[in-house]
C-alpha cells in the first residue's frame, strides 16, 4: 500500500512537470468520457431504469389487430368483455386520454387528463400521497371526482395542504378533488415532457359510448397485470380466445370485420421505438471514446519513448520492470480520473442542455439525470480507460533496449524506431473509426436534407394555427359545434389582414391521426377488403388557408349544405389507390363496410397529399367532407348528440407575420366564448419544425460526434507526425546538407501523413460497409452506402490529414541543418 501511495505521489510530480501534456490528455479524456456518460444517462434513464410502478415487468397493454393491421386500442364494449372473460390477468383496467378546460379559481387553461376505470390505480400499484383515488362505486355512480397530479397541485394550487374537497370546473362541470398523486407518477405514458397527464377522472362510460353507433370506435386502452407464472405467449392466447367472443357480439353491420388480440409489455410500449436509436447513439459515442483512448495512448507512448533513457538508467541500476509498469498504470489512472471528473461535469451540462433539445417523441425524459448509477458508470469508465491507455506505453517502457538507449543521443531516433509501427497503427485506427462516424454523419445529413425537400402539400408561410376543444356540457350537439365554428370563421374573415380562415379536425404535420374504413361503389361485397383512410371535416376556407393545391374538380362551396347531396374531396393517393387509371371526380364511396348502409358521397375534387405526420412518412389516403354534412360520417344519427367533446385547429392565412395575428385570433375567440382556452397557438412553420425534430436531433448529435472524432483524429495525426519529425531531425539535416530541397523535405513529411490517412480511410470504408445495414433503418431516401457520402468523407479525412501534417512539414523544411548536425 505504501508503494502504491509512493507511485501516486511520483506520478503527480511527473505530470506536474509537463502541464501542457497533462492538460491535453485530461481534456481529451474528458471529451470522450463526458460524451459517453451523457449518452449513458439517456440509456439508463429511458431503457434501464424500471418504470415507476409496482413490479412493472408484469404490466401489459391489451389491444386489437383489425384485419391483420397494426396494433390498435379497443372499443368501449370490449372493456367489460376483457375484464370478465380473461383468465391470464389478476386485474385489468381501461383508460382513454382526454383534454379538459380547467377553470374555477384561476385563469382557464387547457390541460391533459385521462379517464380511468377504478382498477387502473391498483394495477399500477401507486397510491396517492394526499387523499385517495376513486372507487368502483364512484365510477359506477358517475360521481364527479378528480385526482390531480403533483405538478398541477404545485403550479396551480401552490401545494395547498387543504386541497382535498376543493372544487374545480372541468369542461364547465364541477368536480371534487379527492387525491394528489406522487411527483413520479405519470400515466398514460406520454412521450417527451410537454404532454404529462395532469388529472384523472372516473371512466364512467355513457350510454352513447356503449351504443351500436359507437361500436366501431377503437379509441380506448387497456392495461393489465399478468397472473403469477403466466407468460406473455399464454396471455396472448387467452386474449385471442376473448376476441372471438367480442366478434360474436359485433353489430350486424360490423360482421365483416375480423380482429385479433394483442398483448405487449408496458415497457416495450414505452421505450421499444427508441431502443434502436439509443443503441446506435451509444455505439457512436463509444467510437468517439475509442478515438480519445487511442489518442491518449499515442501521447503516452510518445512520452514513454522520450523517457526511454530514464527507464534504461533505472533498469540498469536494478529497478524492477513491474515498478515501471505500475508507475505507467498509475499515471494513466491519475489522468483518466481527472478526465472522468471533468467529463462528468461536461456530461451534467450536456444533459441539462439536451433536456431542452430532446424531441417530444423521446419517452421518459423526466427520468434522465446524473444520478449515482451514472456517476458509478463514469468512475468505472475512467478506471478502465486509464488502464487501457497505459498498456501500450507501459509495455513499451518494459521493452527498452538498455544498450541502445544508453548509447543513443537525445535526438537520435534509433531506439524509438522499433515503436514506429505501433504509433502509426494507433493513428490509422483513429482515422478508420473517425471515417466511420463521418460516413454515418454524412448519410444522416443527406437524409435530413431529403426530408426537408419533401413537399408537405401546403404552404406554411404566413399561417397561424391554434388548437381548441369545446366543453361537451356547453356544446353537446353538432348544431352547437357548427354554430361556434361558423362564428369563428365569420369573425376572423372580417378582420383586416386575414386572407383566409378555416377549421380542421386533423391538422397536417401534427401527427394526429383519425381513420375510417370505407366502401367504393361498384366493388362486389364478396371482394370488399378492410382498409382505412384518414378523414377530415373542414370549415370555412380551409384549403385556401393552407394553400392546398386543387388537382382536379372543385373545392367545397357554401352550397354544400346539410340538405344538399353529400360530397367529398379526396387526396391524390386515395384517388390513385381507389380508382387506379380512372378519374376520381364523379365516383362515389361511403363510410364503413358494405353492410353498414351509410349514404353515398360523390367525389367532387382531388387535392394534393398533405403530410399528416413527419415529411419522411408515407402519404396516407385521405378524404374530406364538408363539416356541414355530418351525415357522411354519421348517417341518420347526424343530428344526435355528441358522445365526445368536439374540437379542432383554427387555421389563419394573413398578409402579416403570424406572430402579429396571435392577439387578433385570441381576441376573436374570446369574443365568442370568453372561457374557452386556446392551446399551441403558433405559426404553421413551427408545427412542421416540431415534427421534424426527431430526425434533426439524431442528425445534430451524430454530426457532433463525427466532428469530435475528426478533431481527435487530426490531433493524433499531428502528434505522431510531429514526433516522427523530431526523431528524424538529424536525418533531415543530413539530407539537406547533401542537397535535398526544402520542398522535397516538406513533401516527404506530408506523404507520411497521407499514407496513414489513406490506410485508415481504407479500413474506415470497410467499417462503414459493415454497419450500413444498421444505419439504413434511420435514413430516408438515402442509401447507407451512398458513394457520394463515402467519397466526401474520405476526401475530408485526407484533407484534414494533410492539414495536420502541414505544420510539422513546414518545421522540418525550415530547420537549420548546421544546428542539427552540431548535436551529433
Amino acid at each position: 500500500m505504501y508503494a502504491l501511495a509512493q507511485n501516486f505521489r511520483f506520478g503527480l510530480r511527473q505530470l506536474g512537470k509537463t502541464p501542457g501534456f497533462t492538460l491535453t490528455v485530461v481534456l481529451t479524456l474528458a471529451l470522450g468520457i463526458g460524451a459517453t456518460t451523457a449518452i449513458f444517462s439517456l440509456v439508463e434513464g429511458i431503457l434501464l431504469r424500471p418504470l415507476p410502478f409496482s413490479n412493472p415487468d408484469r404490466l401489459v397493454l391489451l389491444g386489437d389487430h383489425i384485419g391483420g393491421g397494426p396494433n390498435t386500442p379497443v372499443t368501449a364494449r370490449e372493456i367489460a368483455t376483457y375484464s370478465n372473460a380473461t383468465s391470464a390477468f389478476s386485474s385489468i383496467g381501461a383508460y382513454i386520454g382526454a383534454s379538459y378546460e380547467l377553470s374555477g379559481g384561476a385563469t382557464p387553461e387547457e390541460v391533459d387528463g385521462a379517464r380511468f376505470t377504478a382498477g387502473v390505480f391498483p394495477i399500477l400499484g401507486v397510491r396517492a400521497i394526499l387523499g385517495r383515488v376513486f372507487t368502483q362505486q364512484e365510477e359506477d355512480a358517475h360521481e364527479p371526482v378528480a385526482v390531480i397530479s403533483y405538478e398541477l397541485w404545485l403550479k396551480r394550487f401552490h401545494r395547498d395542504p387543504h386541497i382535498l374537497g376543493s372544487s374545480i370546473d372541468l369542461d364547465r362541470k364541477v368536480y371534487t378533488i379527492i387525491g394528489v398523486m406522487p411527483r413520479s407518477f405519470d400515466f398514460p405514458l406520454a412521450d417527451g415532457q410537454l404532454d404529462q397527464t395532469q388529472l384523472w377522472v372516473p371512466m364512467s362510460l355513457t350510454p352513447g359510448e356503449l351504443s351500436d353507433e359507437n361500436a366501431g370506435y377503437w379509441g380506448y386502452h387497456m392495461v393489465g397485470r399478468l397472473n403469477d407464472g403466466v407468460t406473455l405467449e399464454q396471455a396472448a392466447q387467452d386474449v385471442d380466445r376473448v376476441t372471438r367472443q367480442v366478434m360474436r357480439n359485433f353489430p350486424a353491420r360490423m360482421a365483416a370485420i375480423h380482429i385479433q388480440g394483442d398483448v405487449r409489455l408496458l415497457r416495450e410500449y414505452a421505450v421499444g421505438d427508441v431502443r434502436p436509436l439509443l443503441r446506435t447513439l451509444f455505439l457512436a459515442v463509444s467510437m468517439v471514446l475509442l478515438i480519445a483512448c487511442v489518442n491518449v495512448a499515442g501521447l503516452l507512448l510518445v512520452r514513454a519513448i522520450r523517457r526511454r533513457r530514464e527507464y534504461a538508467v533505472r533498469l540498469a541500476l536494478g529497478a524492477r520492470a513491474s515498478v515501471i509498469l505500475r508507475e505507467s498504470l498509475v499515471e494513466g489512472l491519475l489522468l483518466s480520473l481527472a478526465g472522468g471528473l471533468l467529463g462528468l461535469a461536461f456530461a451534467a451540462i450536456a444533459i441539462r442542455a439536451a433536456l431542452q433539445l430532446l424531441p417530444d417523441s423521446m419517452p421518459r425524459v423526466d427520468s434522465i439525470a446524473i444520478d449515482a448509477t451514472v456517476g458509478a458508470f463514469a468512475l468505472l469508465l475512467s478506471l478502465a480507460t486509464g488502464a487501457l491507455c497505459s498498456l501500450a506505453p507501459g509495455f513499451a517502457a518494459l521493452r527498452t533496449n538498455l544498450t541502445e538507449s544508453l548509447k543513443e543521443g537525445v535526438r537520435t531516433g534509433t531506439g524509438a524506431s522499433s515503436h514506429t509501427w505501433l504509433r502509426s497503427a494507433l493513428v490509422v485506427s483513429e482515422i478508420a473509426v473517425a471515417l466511420v462516424l463521418l460516413t454515418v454523419s454524412g448519410a444522416f445529413l443527406r437524409s435530413f436534407q431529403k426530408m426537408r425537400a419533401v413537399d408537405p402539400g401546403f404552404r406554411p408561410e404566413h399561417v397561424l394555427v391554434a388548437e381548441y376543444q369545446l366543453p361537451l356540457s356547453q356544446y353537446p350537439s353538432h348544431a352547437s359545434e357548427d354554430s361556434f365554428n361558423q362564428a369563428v370563421i365569420d369573425r376572423l374573415s372580417s378582420q383586416p389582414g386575414i386572407i383566409a380562415a378555416g377549421i380542421i379536425n386533423i391538422l397536417p404535420a401534427s401527427g394526429a391521426y383519425g381513420g375510417a374504413s370505407y366502401t367504393i361503389e361498384g366493388v362486389p361485397e364478396e371482394n370488399w377488403k378492410l382498409k382505412f383512410a384518414m378523414f377530415s371535416n373542414p370549415y370555412g376556407d380551409y384549403f385556401h388557408a393552407l394553400d392546398i393545391p386543387l388537382l382536379d374538380g372543385r373545392y367545397f362551396t357554401p352550397d354544400d349544405r346539410a340538405d344538399a347531396p353529400l360530397v367529398i374531396i379526396v387526396n391524390e393517393s386515395m384517388a390513385k389507390d381507389s380508382w387506379p387509371g380512372q378519374r376520381a371526380v364523379g365516383k362515389r364511396m361511403h363510410v364503413g363496410n358494405p353492410k353498414k348502409g351509410m349514404p353515398w358521397a360523390t367525389v367532387v375534387g382531388v387535392v394534393a397529399d398533405t403530410k399528416i405526420g413527419s415529411p419522411d412518412e408515407p402519404s396516407d389516403d385521405q378524404w374530406y367532407s364538408p363539416a356541414q354534412q355530418p351525415a357522411t360520417l354519421y348517417g341518420s344519427d347526424s343530428a344526435g348528440k355528441l358522445t365526445a367533446p368536439a374540437g379542432g385547429y383554427i387555421t389563419v392565412r394573413s398578409a402579416l407575420p403570424p406572430d402579429r395575428m396571435t392577439q387578433t385570433l385570441r381576441a376573436t375567440v374570446a369574443g365568442i366564448d370568453p372561457l374557452l382556452a386556446l392551446q399551441q397557438v403558433q405559426p404553421m412553420s413551427d408545427v412542421i419544425s416540431n415534427v421534424e425534430a426527431p430526425r434533426r436531433f439524431n442528425t445534430d448529435l451524430i454530426t457532433a460526434f463525427a466532428a469530435g472524432a475528426l478533431l481527435l483524429a487530426i490531433t493524433g495525426i499531428y502528434a505522431v507526425v510531429a514526433f516522427s519529425v523530431s526523431l528524424r531531425t538529424q536525418e533531415i539535416a543530413i539530407r539537406m546538407a547533401l542537397g535535398a530541397q526544402r520542398t522535397r523535405i516538406a513533401r516527404l513529411v506530408l506523404i507520411s501523413g497521407a499514407k496513414m490517412a489513406l490506410i485508415g480511410c481504407g479500413f474506415g470504408v470497410l467499417g462503414s460497409l459493415a454497419i450500413s445495414r444498421m444505419v439504413s433503418s434511420f435514413l430516408f431516401n438515402v442509401s447507407a452506402t451512398d458513394p457520394l457520402v463515402y467519397i466526401a468523407a474520405a476526401l475530408t479525412m485526407m484533407l484534414m490529414a494533410l492539414v495536420a501534417s502541414a505544420l510539422p512539414a513546414m518545421r522540418a523544411a525550415s530547420a537549420d541543418p548546421i544546428d542539427a548536425l552540431r548535436e551529433i
